[in-house]
């Protein structure tokens, strides 16, 4: 398995004592507790009032200051104290640097909203979506066969925290990958499971000429037209309904640019494979298709790789059953299948997305 040289070292060898490796073990087995004291240390305001006290606090002043009992505070304290989101001195509480950062870096925050308002009644029938493929966890929301059926009709608060989960990932990198798309100048674009139309308000705002065609199921272009209605450009922006999981579903003909972001993570290799090779057979020699995916193994920090292989077991309980974050490999494997050659893969935009550039193979290259 490649992968890049800082998560080679780290992923290679062992770097653990015997003691830390037991107490590692020991989190994870009370990982769900830990979860939650994290996110009502958060949500209580306990940790925002941490960081606002010069002298630290004690536990009747925490406990008044929240509206909790002291018994209730002081659970939360021993806990956090203990996984060392706080630090205690002489009896009184302060906040530590694991602490500042799950109040204050907004991916932690994104992060956390989505595994408790999306997930985590879903993860207990993980077990099951591995052993039957399909996403056991989905059923605590609705009878769909994926997520982005239901999307619409999930709880509001469920909503919130996958919109900004998707958007907080995907809007960083949108300003780099602008440039680069517009390089060469398209006409058209098609923005394929273009979701809410983010991607493609960003295109028309970018150029004024450019037209942009968004393809999805039926159910998200309704929820993109309400999301860009009366946006500047919006009149540059038209739907198109596929479902793209059925292979006799064919990509329109004469765009310039295809686009795919954070696309074809929500399909198994199989699929994406047919979803690739029905782009390929849409392009013309000019055309260019562009594959922006945050893939785990490029990624320059540990914490980044750590966070997206936790995030394809998301998928396997509550999205499809059968994607994940991919390994670039396994994607590029899936590109060449379908008669698609790489050109160029710009890494590192925004939050560790790479853009892969591909255009359809020769005759001669096949």
């Amino acid at each position: 398995m490649k992968l890049f040289p800082a998560l080679e070292k780290k992923y290679s060898a062992e770097s653990r004592s015997a003691l830390d490796a037991l107490r590692a073990a020991h989190e994870i087995a009370f990982g769900p507790i830990v979860f939650q004291v994290s996110r009502l240390m958060v949500k209580f305001g306990i940790l925002q009032m941490l960081l606002d006290s010069e002298k630290g606090m004690s536990l009747a002043e925490i406990a008044a200051e929240a509206k909790l009992s002291v018994y209730a505070a002081q659970v939360l304290l021993e806990s956090a104290l203990t996984t060392g989101i706080v630090l205690c001195k002489e009896d009184r509480f302060e906040i530590s640097k694991t602490g500042w950062f799950l109040l204050n870096d907004p991916l932690v925050r994104v992060n956390m909203d989505f595994n408790h308002d999306v997930n985590y009644l879903g993860w207990f029938r993980l077990e099951e979506a591995l052993r039957n493929g399909k996403p056991e966890g989905l059923r605590v929301f609705g009878s769909w066969s994926t997520i982005y059926e239901g999307l619409s009709s999930l709880p509001e608060k469920v909503q919130q925290s996958w919109f900004a989960f998707d958007h907080y990932y995907s809007d960083s990198s949108f300003a780099e990958a602008l440039e680069i798309v517009f390089s060469n100048k398209p006409e058209s674009l098609l923005d394929v499971g273009g979701n809410t139309g983010r991607w493609a308000m960003q295109c028309t705002a970018h150029d004024p000429d450019v037209k942009v065609t968004v393809m999805d199921l039926p159910q998200q272009l309704e929820l993109m037209k309400r999301q860009i209605a009366g946006s500047e450009g919006a009149s540059r922006i038209y739907g198109y309904a596929a479902n793209l999981l059925d292979n006799s579903v064919a990509f329109p003909l004469g765009y310039d640019a295809i686009w795919m972001s954070q696309f074809l993570d929500c399909f198994s290799e199989e699929e994406a494979t047919s979803i690739l090779t029905r782009a390929a057979a849409s392009m013309s020699d000019h055309s260019l298709l562009y594959i922006m995916e945050t893939c785990w193994d490029r990624q320059k920090f540990d914490a980044a790789a750590f966070c997206l292989a936790q995030i394809s077991l998301y998928f396997t309980a509550m999205a499809n059953g059968n994607s994940k974050m991919y390994h670039s490999d396994d994607l590029l494997r899936c590109i060449k299948a379908a008669g698609l050659q790489p050109e160029h893969i710009h890494d590192g935009l925004g939050k560790g997305h790479s853009l892969i550039i591909c255009r359809k193979t020769s005759d001669a290259e096949r």
